[in-house]
């Protein structure tokens, strides 16, 4: 993608936008889409990568919001369910179903009526198909279907309909399918300042961090959309006045699968009286999540002890027969969530609900929220911003129609048309000696773009004598990001666009060194620029696998 962000550079100054949108994550990316799709002339601009802060560090699912059903938020689970099913529509490949066991055990959080009862209610309205409604389970049954639960305090559980994602993925397919509708949208390029006219906003002075080259942008209507950076971009416009943020921390431990091997994802009580996930995923299981106030670095929260303590007891106190240790913890990550303050409010009782912030200058800034309403957020956005646009200049723009545009690598009828489209690629090319499993995952990140993926491994294949497939489909995937994925760091790739230092660290761990080297010839490096990028790599290796807290606990 060089050749394009060059140009897109040398053009963006001469332009006059009608939105720009500092920040790409899910928000600022669904943002894009919408007005983009309308007839907008948009750019977005992201000072680090895609999905770099929140939008790749939640813990990966698209809810129906059962929580809220609990603090009596009916009307936020209507909506809530509602969108989950159009993402799911629109991207089911990589928005999956995830069915989600909740164990009932004494004095824990739900009873066994009140969960019967919630749990149609959610399923209702979430609008879940009713194939898939909840079923209630008694002890044994719970215990058949997964066996590790502690059996001691268990009553029996509810048995409902989730959904599961990637949440850098699905960033990384709406930035994507906003391309297509013309929007243009930039990683590393940092809004500095913003400029204004009669104390209006009217642009903005920016950074391309990658090249080192600054420029102006003129626009007539500015977006701040940087999740738990928002009220810098308010101190930046002079415009930080009245509410503000309250960010939390939230940490996710991923262990290998045979330490922790769930038959299904599991929603369970832990002593404090908080309820955490553990998800498998592939060859890993993930645990989370905490929530804790949070006043660090915004760029890089930490996983801090605590916290790591924290998920592993309370796992072992549900799962009994484990006794994780930090010796088995392979991966880690730790994300923040940009709340709305609210005075004597605990973390975990702070709304998740968005709340948009309208500046003097005219600076809009949305906050809050979650990633399954990312889509209606930016309908909120966009309508305001076509609203004053009718107003000022007569001109007619279409309404919102996000709810049917298909992302990227989406173009499926439903989720049964996925599952046998994987089927196909595995008859496809299952002679090249490549694993069902790695076409299972290349369908579930990539769609109808695998293939793609697919065929340039059969070259790679063909062309090397060295016949190490899993380095060759890593290869493969590298070139189909680097052409269409505007990946431009090496973590853009391993961590961002794949998943893989998240959830298959000892791939990673094997092949980083000539995925790096492989990864500077494509960019056309230097020997020097290589190998400091792949010390770099290993610093983070060694960051989310906790060493630091191995060696202290040690």
């Amino acid at each position: 993608m060089m050749p394009d962000r060059k140009k897109n550079l040398q053009d963006i100054s001469s332009q006059t936008y009608d939105l720009l949108i500092v920040g790409g994550g899910i928000t600022g990316a669904g943002i894009a889409l919408d007005a983009a799709s309308r007839g907008l002339k948009v750019l977005l601009l992201e000072a680090q990568d895609f999905a770099f802060g929140t939008s790749s560090r939640s813990t990966k699912l698209i809810h129906g919001g059962l929580r809220y059903l609990k603090q009596g938020e009916v009307a936020l689970v209507r909506e809530v369910g509602t969108e989950r099913a159009i993402v799911h529509r629109n991207a089911p490949h990589l928005v999956v179903p995830e069915k989600m066991l909740l164990p009932l055990i004494t004095e824990g959080t739900y009873g066994y009526w009140a969960t019967s009862a919630g749990l149609f209610l959610y399923d209702m309205l979430a609008k879940v198909k009713m194939s898939e409604w909840r079923i209630m389970l008694n002890k044994k049954e719970t215990i058949d279907r997964e066996p590790l639960l502690r059996s001691d305090i268990l009553k029996g559980a509810g048995y409902y309909a989730e959904y599961r994602t990637d949440d850098a993925r699905l960033v990384i397919e709406i930035v994507k399918t906003a391309q297509k509708y013309g929007a243009t949208l930039l990683n590393y390029v940092k809004v500095e300042d913003f400029t204004y006219k009669n104390q209006k906003i009217t642009g903005a002075f920016c950074k391309d961090q990658y090249g080192q080259q600054d420029f102006y942008v003129k626009a007539k209507n500015i977006v701040n959309a940087t999740g738990p950076w928002a009220d810098e971009g308010r101190k930046k416009d002079n415009s930080l006045q009245g509410k503000r943020l309250h960010l939390t921390k939230g940490v996710h431990l991923v262990v290998p699968h045979y330490r922790l091997p769930l038959q299904q994802a599991i929603y369970f009580d832990v002593p404090d009286g908080r309820m955490i996930f553990a998800i498998p995923r592939g060859n890993s299981t993930y645990i989370g999540t905490t929530d804790t106030n949070y006043k660090g670095d915004i760029a890089h929260p930490n996983v801090s002890q605590d916290d790591a303590e924290y998920l592993l007891e309370s796992t072992n106190f549900m799962f009994p027969d484990v006794q994780l240790t930090l010796e088995d913890v392979q991966s880690s990550w730790a994300g923040l969530r940009p709340l709305i303050h609210e005075d004597g409010k605990l973390p975990s009782e702070l709304s998740r609900k968005d709340e948009i912030f309208i500046a003097p200058s005219g600076l809009i800034t949305i906050a809050g929220g979650k990633l399954t309403g990312y889509r209606k957020m930016a309908e909120k956005v966009v309508n305001m911003i076509v609203k004053e646009i009718t107003e000022t200049s007569k001109q007619r723009l279409p309404k919102c129609f996000t709810q049917d545009i298909r992302l990227e690598g989406g173009l499926f009828e439903n989720f049964t048309e996925v599952v046998q489209y994987r089927e196909n690629l595995w008859k496809k090319y299952k002679q090249l000696s490549i694993e069902e499993e790695d076409i299972h995952y290349l369908v579930h990140n990539y769609g109808k773009q695998s293939e793609i993926i697919l065929q340039t491994f059969q070259e790679l294949n063909t062309e090397n004598n060295n016949n190490d497939i899993a380095l060759h489909l890593l290869k493969a995937e590298l070139l189909f990001c680097l052409k269409n994925e505007m990946v431009l760091m090496p973590a853009d790739f391993l961590m961002r666009r794949t998943g893989r230092m998240y959830f298959d660290m000892p791939t990673v761990k094997k092949y980083y060194v000539e995925i790096l080297h492989y990864f500077g010839i494509q960019m056309q490096w230097t020997e020097a620029k290589i190998a400091q990028e792949t010390t770099q790599i290993q610093l983070l290796i060694e960051e989310l696998e906790l060493k630091n807290l191995k060696n202290k606990h040690n």
